[in-house]
């Protein structure tokens, strides 16, 4: 094993020139970065929020109150479908987490059962086609109720996506590499590093951002609605449109901002006021065009999160799939809200649980004595190794360590890896146990050259035999580290990918690189004994 193989050398020699660029970016100020080549690798390490500073925050999604709204909906799902089959029926409302309604005449009291039980619910998340709604019926009544299997699947579903729109959103503002975990069943902590003004990731994060399209009911009066004499389907919402202060609009939404592909702060061309233009996909193109041409005249109002934001006059159909919202903005509200309309709506409205905010002076700090405890280790391990093994073998395993640091840094630099605070203590662990292989491969050399073999045996021995058992502990704290990456979060994580980079760096360098830099010593100095002996 100790011959010097073509393959081996060039596979070194890449290896180094891999780390040495990769990790350069690292050492130079961001300006000399920007003006290296177009081939020149730029990634930098990214810290994490105990380094960089930043904002800390774990939300809480409501899943009781997507529930409601689910409710909500199923109940003008319910009104829907009976008018239009023609089926007489009174008392529709919700109680007790369930939907009923009394159908006047018992003769349709069971094609509304078929009815309700086939149709309804086909549009709502976790609910295809009724089959996760249970129906009953007592006494006239139809009683309708979500399976509790399909409420406990929805909320899953509903933290998962809560943390994809989130994570889409902070994208949005520039943050690089958030850390978004789940903990617990419906709280999510949110790690973003760098990032200044918290208060305006918490407003983005946690505007639910649900976008509607709603006919305006034009049948009563405002002063009627006010009075309580709202009609059945309609609803009484605040408004910003600058007309009035609460606005009557029909419950069904005409589109909604799932059907978005597209948005994007603009300016108005007659007045300059910023507006956001969208534009809706091929469904909502249709379904916006079919309701502008069969309300010609009449008026639409965009509602977001349970208010009016705007309220036009629908002059002509708009065919075209595409609009703008326009209201009281400032360029910044308009981009904000761009940013959420195309991060797409949360399924569910996010709590606040807690707010930490860590400033980058002691960021600072943690890396000044995270950079103190690295030169720790490594000046313990340089003077270790050649005291043990002489300046010679001491010393090749001081360089091997050295290849490993560049390749450590470098693959977390490629990869894009957040460094945090317990990824330092992994980095400094990996140092330190980096030499085990060398330890083991050493002392195996010293053995066989006191069982009387020659330099070139003793020395092939020490790799050939000692190589199972660096492959073995390797391989154990690798699994470990995978252990803890897949089952653990935050510093855990960190923790466990910078372990399991440095255990691939380390077995790379301490096996094959020392083996190549000893192969060169044997063929230029062709020793009579080894010194290490």
């Amino acid at each position: 094993m100790i011959a010097l193989s073509r393959w081996k050398v060039i596979l070194v020699v890449l290896a180094v020139i891999f780390g040495v660029l990769f990790s350069l970016p690292n050492a130079l100020p961001q300006k000399v970065v920007d003006g290296l080549p177009g081939f020149m690798p730029k990634n930098r390490l990214n810290l994490g929020l105990d380094l960089q500073g930043g904002s800390y925050l774990m939300l809480e999604v409501d899943t009781a109150a997507l529930r409601v709204e689910r409710l909500t909906n199923l109940i003008e799902d319910v009104r829907t479908t009976l008018r239009d089959e023609k089926i007489v029926f009174s008392d529709l409302g919700q109680a007790n987490g369930e939907v009923a309604v009394r159908i006047t005449d018992p003769a349709q009291l069971n094609t509304a059962q078929n009815i309700l039980r086939t149709r309804v619910g086909s549009d709502l998340p976790g609910a295809p086609g009724g089959r996760d709604l249970a129906v009953r019926v007592d006494n006239g009544v139809i009683h309708i109720a979500f399976a509790e299997e399909a409420v406990n699947a929805e909320a899953a579903k509903a933290v998962e996506q809560s943390m994809e729109i989130i994570r889409r959103r902070i994208d949005e503002l520039g943050t690089r590499e958030p850390s978004i975990s789940r903990q617990g069943v419906n709280r999510i902590v949110v790690q973003a590093p760098g990032e200044s003004d918290p208060e305006r990731l918490k407003a983005i994060i946690g505007q639910t951002a649900k976008l509607s399209f709603q006919m305006v009911d034009e049948t009563v009066s405002l002063q009627e609605a006010a009075a309580g004499r709202i009609p059945p389907g309609s609803e009484l919402l605040p408004s910003e449109d600058g007309y009035s202060t609460m606005l009557l609009v029909k419950k069904r939404a005409l589109v909604t901002g799932e059907m978005l592909t597209d948005a994007q702060q603009s300016f108005e061309q007659q007045t300059g006021a910023p507006v956001v233009s969208f534009r809706f996909n091929g469904q909502g193109a249709r379904r916006f065009a079919d309701a502008t041409s069969q309300n010609v005249g009449k008026r639409f109002a965009i509602i977001l999160d349970g208010k009016v934001i705007s309220a036009p006059n629908i002059n002509e159909p708009i065919t075209g799939g595409s609009g703008q919202i326009s209201g009281s903005f400032t360029p910044e509200s308009a981009n904000d809200l761009a940013v959420l309309l195309r991060a797409g709506a949360l399924p569910a409205p996010l709590n606040v649980e807690e707010q930490r905010t860590v400033g980058a002076e002691l960021g600072a700090d943690a890396i000044k004595s995270g950079q103190i405890s690295a030169y720790i280790a490594f000046g313990s391990v340089l003077i270790f190794m050649l005291l043990a093994y002489g300046f010679l073998f001491g010393g090749i395993s001081i360089i091997a360590l050295v290849v490993n640091g560049f390749l450590l840094v470098a693959a977390m630099s490629m990869t894009q890896a957040t460094l945090t605070l317990p990824g330092i203590a992994g980095l400094i662990l990996t140092l330190a146990v980096a030499v085990d292989a060398n330890v083991l491969i050493y002392e195996r050399m010293r053995d066989e050259v006191r069982a009387g073999r020659s330099p070139v045996s003793a020395a092939d021995a020490g790799f050939s035999r000692a190589i199972i058992t660096v492959f073995d502990a390797n391989i154990t704290h690798l699994g470990a580290a995978m252990i803890m990456f897949s089952l653990g979060a935050g510093p855990v994580k960190g923790f466990a990918w910078t372990l399991a980079i440095g255990v691939i760096t380390s077995v790379f360098s301490a096996v094959l690189v020392t083996q190549v830099l000893l192969g060169i010593w044997f063929r230029v100095a062709r020793p009579k004994f080894l010194p290490i002996a």
